[in-house]
């Protein structure tokens, strides 16, 4: 029997103009931690773009390349490129298969894409995803309302206080912003 691959918190803000994701570094395999500084979060399209992933990073890489190409193929345009991944994925028989989430933001528009099809843009501006997404999400929420902290502090934060709840989430945290 294969274990299953527990990989992750990502977790994007917007705030106050600024956009912030961050993830923490953790790779963990059944009940074993195999990596503790991964990065899953990059900047795609000549850097207006940022992207972080969950779940099984072999899927990931190849969800993020063609994610790139779309992004390409629309010019930037973060909404249409995603719409464009998540039809692919639901319908392409290898792509169907894979098994991760990925999380996008740009100036304007925060997602959550997935292989059901589903693109969605939470009304706060907050995405989270992960095994530890709604931990920090949480986090990130009550931040945003009684602090006056910044998009990376808040997202940073956040991701400590997930760490210290989530057992497959740890605090090598790596976060970029736009």
């Amino acid at each position: 029997m294969i274990e299953q691959l527990h990989a992750t918190t990502i977790l994007g803000v917007r705030r106050d103009g600024n956009i912030a994701l961050g993830g923490d570094g953790q790779v963990t395999l059944g009940t074993t931690v195999m990596k503790q500084n991964a990065n899953k979060i990059r900047k795609l399209h000549q850097g207006s773009v940022l992207v972080g992933f969950a779940g099984s990073a072999a899927d990931a890489f190849s969800l993020l390349d063609r994610f790139e190409e779309k992004l390409e193929q629309h010019q930037g345009q973060l909404v249409r490129a995603a719409v464009e991944l998540a039809k692919l994925w639901r319908t392409d028989k290898y792509l169907r298969q894979l098994e991760a989430l990925l999380a996008a933001m740009d100036k304007t528009h925060s997602l959550v894409i997935s292989g059901t099809g589903e693109v969605i843009e939470p009304d706060d501006g907050v995405v989270a995803i992960g095994s530890g997404g709604a931990y920090a999400m949480a986090a990130a929420r009550m931040l945003i309302k009684h602090t006056q902290m910044s998009a990376r502090d808040v997202v940073r934060e956040s991701l400590q206080a997930a760490s210290q709840i989530c057992i497959y989430t740890n605090n090598n945290i790596t976060v970029e912003e736009l």
